[in-house]
């Protein structure tokens, strides 16, 4: 299988749009999760808002394990598919922030390996790999909703 599909659709979640056309970003730069999140304070990340009353933070927190999961997955392992314990963090000060967006950078970027090397695409792997985009595209939506919010 080619899995060039893939990884165009992972970036795109967390990098961007490729170009001037996108699978689901808008197309303006920094659409991505990186882009959206990257210039918010720890105060941003740590405002109380949406559903559930969750933070930026705590999204991108539960994100990175998510992603964590789905790659361990993707290396053939049976990782829980709880991810209830993933909601740790909700509020951050200036380093923790920096320390959750490190944590996030790191986890895409094991996922891109694990993608890219991984050998047997059968229905499992391939619904891992599709279902880190759509998780991705769902938190990344709900970020910026809370961004929106007044």
């Amino acid at each position: 299988m080619d899995v060039g599909l893939l990884l165009r659709m992972l970036r795109e979640a967390f990098e961007g749009p490729p170009g001037p056309w996108t699978y689901f970003t808008d197309t303006s730069p920094g659409s991505g999760l990186f882009g959206t999140i990257d210039g918010l304070s720890a105060a941003q990340a740590s405002h109380v808002g949406g559903p559930g009353r969750t933070t930026i933070a705590g999204h991108i927190q539960h994100l990175s394990a998510s992603i964590a999961l789905a790659t361990r997955g993707l290396r053939g392992e049976s990782p829980s598919r709880d991810r209830s314990r993933s909601w740790t963090v909700a509020t951050v000060k200036d380093a923790e922030w920096a320390a959750v967006r490190a944590r996030l950078r790191d986890e895409y970027q094991k996922l891109l390996v694990a993608v890219e090397t991984h050998a047997a695409w059968d229905e499992d792997a391939l619904g891992t790999a599709m279902g880190a985009i759509a998780h991705t595209a769902y938190h990344l939506g709900a970020v910026r909703q809370r961004l929106a919010a007044p």
